[in-house]
C-alpha cells in the first residue's frame, strides 16, 4: 500500500476514483462533505438529510456529481458530532477502505483525517489520526489464501494507494502518522498470517526461518535460531519439559534489532534495552491434561505472542526504531505421548527453582518462565512478555481488553496510554502477593496452577517469580489475539499497542 498527502486543491477538483467525505448524524457536514455540497447546488445535504443517518462506519455512494471531478463521492458516517473520537474515526477510515475492496478500485482519497476529533480520552492529534488510517487499510487490503488449493485470484483487493486531504500546516504530521501506520499495518500483516497458518505449516522451525527472513530483509534485524542441544546447555528444564511430548523441535529465537540514532540526537538513549518476550506454542492440545476437542482447532492460535513479537519486529525495523530492542521467542509444541509432562512431575527452571506440574495445559507459563530469566543477561529497562496464556482472563475481559499484568506502575501506564492511542486497549490486574499463597507446593518451590479461583492473577504471579531483575508487565492476549465463528482468523493485537509502546519511547 501507498499512503501519501494532499493539499492543494479544493476536495471538487480532485480527480479520483473514490472520495470519501464524513457526514455527522442528523446531516450535519464535515468541512469537506460542506465544500462538496456548494459545488453540487446542495445535494449531499440533501441526500444527509433524508437517504443518509450518518451511523458510524455507514456509507452511501454518489456518482457522477455535477459540479464535482471525483467519479465517486463516499459519504461516510461519523455518529453524533459531540460523540465523534478516535474509535468513531477508525471506524469511518475503516469503512472506506473497505468500500474501497469490495468496489474492486485501485486507489481513493479520503478528508476523514482532516476532521477534528473530540477532546477528552477520545481526543487524537493528525498525526494519530493519519496513522489510524494507514492501519485501517491495511486491514482491509488483507486476505489470507497461503493454504488454499486454488487461490482466486479475483479475490485479492486491487486497492493500492489511499491519499489523504490535509491542511499545508498539518501536512508534515500526516505525512509520519501514515508511515507509522503503514509499518504497523506490515506488522500486523505478518503476524495475522502467522497465526492463521496451521500447526503442520507453523512449526518452531518455521517461525525461526521467518525471523531470520526478517534478518536478511532488514539489515537493522540480528537473529540467532538456539536449537534443542543450544537449550539444553542454557538449562531451560522448564521449557525442555513441555517440548519433550512432540515430535517437532523446539526452537528458543533471539532477535536484536538496533536502529541508528539520528545524527542530532539530543536525547539521551534509554538505558538498557526493552526485551519483548512472545510465547510459541504453535500447537496446544493441553497434553496429558488433554482439551476438550470441540474448538481444539482453535489452539494453532497459541503462539499468537510470538506471532505478535515477530510483527512487531518488522513494524519497527521498517520504521528504524532508533535504539535497541530484544524479541525472545520460546516456541515448541504442546502434546501428549509418552515423553510428555505427567501432573505431579517436577522440574527445574533455568532460574534454579523447581516447579511442580499439576496440570500439564498450564504449559505457556512452563515456556515463559525460561525466556524471562534468559532476558536478565540484557540488563533490560523493560522486559514485556505477550502470551495467550489463560481462559480465565476472557472469562474476566472478554474481547475487548487485553489483560496487563506488571509490578512496575511506570511501565503499567506507558502500556495503558498507548494501547489507548492505538485503538488496542489494555486492562491491569492485580497482582497482589497474597495471590501467591495459591502456587504453594508441598514437593517443589513453586505449583504451576492456583487452582479455578483468580486463574489469570495467580498465572501472572507465577510469571513475577522470574522478573525480580527488572521492570516487567504481562500481557495476556487470550481473547484478544483471535475472533472464532465467521469471522475466525488472527487479530494481530497487540501489535499496534507494542509498536505505540516503542514509538512512545
Amino acid at each position: 500500500m501507498e499512503f501519501s498527502t494532499q493539499t492543494t486543491a479544493s476536495p471538487h477538483q480532485i480527480k479520483t476514483a473514490a472520495l470519501a467525505v464524513g457526514v455527522y448524524a442528523a446531516g450535519q457536514l464535515s468541512p469537506a462533505a460542506d465544500v462538496l455540497d456548494r459545488a453540487a447546488g446542495g445535494r449531499l445535504r440533501a441526500i444527509a438529510k433524508t437517504e443518509f443517518r450518518g451511523r458510524v462506519g455507514s456509507t452511501l455512494v454518489l456518482r457522477d456529481l455535477q459540479g464535482v471531478s471525483a467519479q465517486r463521492v463516499v459519504l461516510v458516517g461519523l455518529g453524533k458530532r459531540e460523540e465523534y473520537d478516535a474509535r468513531a474515526h477508525a471506524g469511518a477510515e475503516q469503512a472506506f477502505a473497505a468500500y474501497c475492496v469490495s468496489a474492486r478500485l485501485t486507489e481513493g482519497v479520503s478528508t476523514l483525517a482532516a476532521i477534528e476529533v473530540g477532546g477528552g480520552s477520545g481526543a487524537a492529534s493528525i498525526g494519530d489520526r493519519a496513522r489510524c488510517a494507514a492501519i485501517a487499510a491495511g486491514n482491509a487490503v488483507y486476505h489470507y489464501d497461503d493454504t488454499l488449493g486454488k487461490p482466486d485470484a479475483d479475490a485479492h483487493p486491487k486497492l493500492k494507494k489511499i491519499v489523504q486531504v490535509v491542511e499545508r500546516a498539518d501536512a508534515s504530521a500526516a505525512q509520519q502518522g501514515l508511515k507509522e501506520g503503514a509499518a504497523i499495518a506490515q506488522g500486523m500483516k505478518l503476524a495475522k498470517t502467522l497465526g492463521n497458518l496451521p500447526a503442520n505449516i507453523c512449526t518452531p522451525s518455521y517461525l525461526g526461518e521467518q525471523a531470520k527472513k526478517l534478518a536478511r530483509e532488514f539489515k537493522s534485524i540480528k537473529v540467532q535460531v538456539l536449537e534443542q542441544k543450544q537449550i539444553e546447555a542454557l538449562g531451560m528444564g522448564s521449557f525442555l519439559s513441555v517440548a519433550r511430548g512432540s515430535y517437532e523441535p523446539p526452537r528458543f529465537i533471539v532477535l536484536r534489532h538496533a536502529g541508528k540514532a539520528p545524527a542530532k540526537a539530543k536525547a539521551k538513549a534509554p538505558a538498557g534495552p526493552v526485551v519483548l518476550v512472545g510465547k510459541g506454542i504453535t500447537f496446544d492440545s493441553g497434553g496429558i491434561s488433554i482439551k476438550p476437542a470441540a474448538n481444539m482447532d482453535e489452539m494453532k492460535f497459541d503462539m499468537c505472542g510470538a506471532a505478535s513479537v515477530l510483527g512487531t519486529f518488522r513494524a519497527l525495523a521498517e520504521l528504524d526504531l532508533p535504539y535497541e530492542v530484544i524479541g525472545l521467542v520460546a516456541s515448541c509444541e504442546n502434546m501428549p505421548s509418552g515423553r510428555a509432562n505427567r501432573p505431579g512431575d517436577v522440574v527445574t527452571s533455568m532460574s534454579g527453582q523447581t516447579i511442580e506440574i499439576l496440570n500439564t495445559d498450564a504449559e505457556g507459563r512452563l515456556i515463559l518462565c525460561d525466556a524471562l530469566t534468559y532476558a536478565e543477561r540484557f540488563k533490560p529497562a523493560a522486559v514485556i512478555d505477550i502470551a495467550t496464556l489463560t481462559g480465565a482472563c476472557v472469562v474476566a475481559l472478554g474481547s475487548v481488553n487485553t489483560g496487563l499484568f506488571s509490578t512496575s506502575d511506570d511501565l503499567a501506564e506507558a502500556l495503558l496510554a498507548a494501547g489507548r492511542q492505538a485503538l488496542d486497549p489494555a486492562w491491569r490486574m492485580p497482582l497482589d502477593d497474597a495471590y501467591q499463597e495459591q502456587l504453594k507446593s508441598n514437593f517443589a518451590d513453586i505449583a504451576n496452577i492456583g487452582g479455578p479461583k483468580a486463574g489469570a492473577v495467580t498465572a501472572a504471579c507465577f510469571l513475577s517469580r522470574f522478573t525480580k531483575a527488572y521492570p516487567w508487565a504481562h500481557l495476556d492476549i487470550a481473547g484478544t489475539a483471535w475472533k472464532s465463528g465467521n469471522d475466525k482468523g488472527s487479530t494481530a493485537r497487540p501489535v499496534p499497542l507494542l509498536t505505540q509502546y516503542l514509538l512512545n519511547r
